[in-house]
């Protein structure tokens, strides 16, 4: 009973996570590894306006061929 009690309290502590971040990174570094993340969205973003502006354009064009 004694060594179920030690190993449950054992495992609640490593899961505590009032240590910091549990990884051991600082905010620094996670900022680095998420800014290349950051650009990629963003370049994903402006690949998504640009796509819709081309699609807008084309469906306008349809519609003006369509009327005529």
């Amino acid at each position: 009973m004694k060594y179920i009690l030690l190993a449950s309290l054992l495992s609640l502590a490593a899961c505590d996570g009032s240590s910091g971040n549990a990884s051991g990174n600082s905010s620094g570094d996670s900022a680095k590894i998420a800014a290349p993340q950051r650009a990629a969205l963003e370049k994903a973003k402006g690949v998504d306006q640009t796509l819709q502006q081309a699609n807008e354009a084309e469906q306008k064009k349809i519609s003006e061929a369509e009327g005529k």
